[in-house]
């Protein structure tokens, strides 16, 4: 991983994990920093940085059974009675971007959980392509496991300083269809945002039905923030799961910007699109809010 951002250089040398510990395996012990492999390099005059000021941010672990699930936790410092709010990572895992939008959270007053959705299937910081990636542990991710980890998240919310009768949830690319499916699993969740994610696909035994399939019985309003130029989520999609929402009763909406693609929101890859990103987290905010989530 030779093309780490230079603040996670830093973090590596000052470390205490560093003295003879490759960088691959600091990363693991090290949620929230740096970045995964296949998406080097960074764009790093665009990443966007929140401090932790007047915060409690870093690691947790929640335990799933007998599996422990790493979880990047931010809130305000000495705070209790917050609205929770679960923040769903893209397929590289929670780094260094998906811990900052935890921490935007918490400087709005929420307590926001990032965790590691993909701990059981392998490190998914270390693959150096997209394909070998999803090849080697994204496709092996089961809906199911996932439900039952966001379940453990809100349990551990609940009895964290969480108020878990506001409970929201956003996410990105692959987290944006998890936003939809979890919606769906736990009617609890108040609202959430979905930014960029699959709306249909093909099913298997691990992905058995998609948004397009839960529209109709969907309660929970989704806002859905996609991008006009998207070549993997085609306007069609979104035409289609439109239609799915007409038949139920959730209320959800789609925001289309006409000229971003995907990963609009990723402020430190070159598909970033500042203006569409920072309409779409004024949204996301007041999404939450009007849905008596804040």
């Amino acid at each position: 991983m030779e093309h780490l951002s230079e603040d996670f250089d830093s973090l590596v040398a000052k470390s205490p994990l560093s003295g003879g510990c490759d960088r691959r395996i600091f990363l693991k012990a090290a949620l929230g920093t740096g970045f995964a492999a296949a998406v080097m390099p960074v764009a790093a005059q665009t990443v966007v940085r929140t401090d932790a000021v007047g915060l409690t941010a870093g690691a947790v672990t929640i335990t799933v059974g007998d599996q422990k699930i790493p979880v990047y936790r931010a809130q305000p410092e000495g705070k209790s009675n917050l609205p929770v709010v679960l923040v769903i990572s893209e397929i590289f895992g929670v780094h260094e971007h998906i811990a900052d939008i935890a921490r935007r959270f918490a400087k709005q007053g929420y307590l926001a959980l990032a965790p590691e959705l993909f701990v059981r299937q392998g490190d998914a910081a270390s693959f150096g392509t997209v394909a070998e990636l999803i090849k080697q542990v994204i496709s092996k991710v089961p809906d199911a496991q996932v439900m039952g980890d966001l379940d453990a998240c809100v349990a551990w919310a609940k009895a964290n300083g969480g108020n878990v009768d506001k409970l929201g949830m956003t996410g990105f690319c692959w987290g944006g269809r998890i936003v939809w499916m979890y919606a769906a699993h736990n009617p609890s969740v108040k609202a959430g945002v979905a930014w960029y994610g699959r709306l249909v696909g093909d099913k298997t035994a691990l992905t058995p039905s998609y948004p397009v399939d839960i529209a109709a019985n969907l309660k929970t309003p989704v806002l859905g923030l996609y991008g006009g130029k998207d070549e993997g989520i085609p306007q069609e999609s979104i035409e289609k799961m439109k239609a799915a929402l007409a038949q139920g009763t959730s209320k959800s909406a789609f925001v289309v910007y006409p000229d971003a693609g995907h990963a609009f929101n990723a402020d430190y890859r070159p598909s970033y699109v500042e203006a569409d990103a920072k309409d779409g987290w004024k949204r996301c905010l007041a999404w939450l809010n009007q849905h008596g989530v804040a």
